[in-house]
């Protein structure tokens, strides 16, 4: 199973997008809102070195995952498998 995690803010209308479809899938997913965590905010910002969100990791247990900035719904789906 992908481990799945989403730097959101609750503004955000493509974050929404994207957990909407992570859920419509059966896809668990770990979301973090990063406006309200300073830790996770600071996390996602090393990650990518910017401040847009959405920024979705997808990745296998013990490996470095794959990082999509924004709601790429392909590129999330072929990282996924659908």
């Amino acid at each position: 199973m992908k481990i799945v995690k989403v730097y959101s803010t609750s503004a955000c209308g493509y974050c929404k997008m994207a957990k909407e479809f992570f859920t419509e899938n059966n896809i668990e997913f770990e979301d973090y809102d990063v406006a309200a965590d300073e830790a996770k905010r600071d996390e996602m910002v090393e990650k990518t070195g910017q401040m847009g969100v959405p920024v979705i990791t997808i990745g296998d247990e013990g490996a470095e995952p794959e990082v999509v900035i924004g709601f790429d719904k392909p590129r999330i789906s072929e990282l996924l498998g659908l």
